[in-house]
């Protein structure tokens, strides 16, 4: 049996999000009409507007939906001369101007929150920062639903969420603002989601996030993710008692519950990758956001790392759904082909 330990990239599909979505495959109406069925469908939107708000601390912020993270980063950051940092995501990055600081244990230095983007964990690492209060956009894609976390205590203008990291539907995501923010629209039209992205809602996706968040939030509340903790605990003491050159980064320092970010120098992150799907695990050389890519972590060189050692990077993201005995099974397989690589590294050395 195949096991999935990549949940930074994408979580596994809900069950409550699934039936959810089904349920709402049955809404005929278009949610901007004012007929029965159209309202039919805008009450599945502002139920699941109220259950992100709950689940996520925004009550009384406006929460525009958009199709993911990405577009959430770009309706938020685009135009407004923000700074960033190298271990911010792609998607942010792709809008700011990437200045901060950031020193060998991942944390961002920041002088200018007004006029700043952070994230609240990055996706490779795991690793947590500290939010000022009054920063511009926060990025809690990667936190929302593993850590405790309400958008009413960041102090934070803006933050971009996404479904499918919590166990919703991808394709879905959404900008939450303080209400009254000044934003302009960048998809215009039919002046739906208040004004600020034009486009009839993808109910089934609101309907399949709203669901996902709600059962995070309980999951979090039960002390899922303190469970998760322990596994990655396991895990990392298991692969450090058998190969005492590899580098966790981050391990130390805060992060989220389940993120193990292994540094094996030489011992490419690529080959890693392809060989424990081959042994039959899912794990990652970093984002999964550059269509397929693999190259030397951009986050690993901000925080100091040469190339060399930032190809050498894979992360394992475990979820509620992982085992002990997925752990175990993993650590073994990953052990015995870091006991090749060595033995190819002394045979060629000899």
């Amino acid at each position: 049996m195949r096991v999935f330990l990549d949940h930074n990239a994408t979580a596994p599909l809900r069950p409550e999000a699934r039936a959810a979505m089904i349920a709402a495959m049955d809404s005929v109406g278009n949610p901007s009409s004012v007929h029965a069925e159209g309202r039919a469908a805008k009450a599945i939107i502002e139920t699941a507007r109220a259950q992100i708000a709950s689940a996520f601390g925004a009550e009384g912020a406006d929460i525009v939906f958009t199709s993911g993270a990405t577009e959430a980063a770009a309706l938020a950051c685009a135009g407004r001369g923000l700074a960033g940092s190298g271990v911010e995501h792609d998607a942010v990055v792709a809008w700011v101007d990437d200045s901060l600081p950031v020193d060998a244990q991942g944390r961002v230095q920041m002088t200018d929150p007004a006029r700043s983007v952070l994230q609240l964990a990055n996706s490779e690492t795991g690793i947590l920062q500290d939010l000022p209060q009054g920063i511009a956009v926060s990025d809690a894609t990667q936190a929302f639903g593993k850590v405790p976390v309400a958008f009413n205590w960041l102090g934070a203008e803006m933050a971009l969420i996404s479904a499918h990291k919590l166990g919703g539907p991808k394709g879905i995501g959404a900008l939450v603002m303080r209400r009254g923010t000044d934003l302009a629209a960048q998809i215009r039209g039919g002046g739906q989601e208040m004004g600020r992205r034009s486009g009839t809602e993808n109910v089934i996706g609101i309907a399949g996030f709203g669901a996902a968040a709600e059962a995070a939030a309980r999951d979090l509340a039960d002390g899922v993710w303190e469970r998760v903790e322990k596994l990655r605990n396991i895990l990392e003491n298991r692969l450090e008692a058998g190969s005492n050159k590899t580098i966790f980064v981050g391990k130390g320092v805060a992060r989220l519950p389940n993120t193990a970010c292994i540094l094996t120098p030489g011992w490419k992150g690529e080959t890693q990758v392809m060989q424990m799907d081959l042994a039959g695990f899912a794990i990652s050389a970093g984002s999964a956001c550059s269509s397929g890519k693999v190259r030397a972590s951009r986050v690993l060189r901000a925080m100091g790392h040469d190339d060399g050692a930032a190809a050498c990077a894979v992360r394992v993201s475990l979820g509620p759904g992982t085992t002990e005995d997925d752990v175990l099974r993993f650590a073994d397989a990953w052990l015995a082909r870091a006991q090749k690589f060595r033995d190819r590294q002394f045979s060629g050395a000899a």
